[in-house]
């Protein structure tokens, strides 16, 4: 687990640097950021009793995964070390227990800790994770996989539009999960191989 979280922080300092090459001392508000996100997965897990709504767990999960995003960058405020922050995050979750939350209650929970506290908590967080079924390893493939995305769209022009996002019938997001499935997510270069294994596609199919 701490090697997983070392390789999702130094690929969340990588994109946050193509925003800004100084973003540590520019003092954003990541925290801001995360309780927003709250607001929107709300929706996804719907509160309007006043009128029919079915949760879309999907969805919810894909919020948790943005939120994580903002997350390990609002802590990056305290530790400029991603070892450091790594070891802090392992020492919150040892142990951690999950207080019989729902969705709703574990969201608002960590939405009011970021507000109160104008941070981010990683016991909150992982509180979230557990009222939405979120385990760990899930957590971690889909943030390197959404992460490698973004860079590889990136890197073949999707900046100047000349990039192609579907492949041979399927949205690139497809060929993603597909090529995640396929390779070992326990393996140190797993973002490698990942971007490796869709520019090989992306060539033979567009190219």
């Amino acid at each position: 687990m701490r090697q997983k979280l070392l390789t999702m922080l130094a690929m969340q300092d990588s994109m946050n640097t193509k925003v800004h090459p100084e973003w540590i001392t520019q003092n954003y508000e990541w925290y801001r950021a995360v309780w927003i996100e709250c607001g929107e997965l709300m929706d996804h897990q719907g509160y309007k009793w006043w009128k029919k709504q079915v949760p879309d767990s999907e969805q919810v999960k894909l919020e948790i995964i943005d939120i994580w995003h903002f997350g390990m960058s609002a802590m990056f405020s305290d530790h400029a070390d991603q070892e450091a922050i790594a070891d802090s995050i392992l020492a919150e979750w040892e142990g951690i227990e999950s207080e019989g939350m729902d969705v709703h209650a574990a969201t608002e929970a960590l939405s009011t800790w970021c507000l109160l506290n104008k941070g981010f908590s990683a016991v909150r967080f992982w509180q979230l994770m557990d009222a939405a079924e979120l385990d760990f390893e899930t957590l971690y493939v889909a943030y390197v996989g959404k992460n490698v995305l973004n860079f590889f769209r990136q890197d073949n022009g999707y900046k100047d539009g000349s990039y192609i996002k579907e492949w041979d019938g399927r949205e690139d997001n497809e060929h993603l999960v597909e090529l995640s499935a396929s390779l070992d997510s326990e393996s140190s270069d797993f973002r490698d191989e990942l971007y490796n294994a869709l520019q090989a596609r992306y060539q033979s199919l567009c190219g």
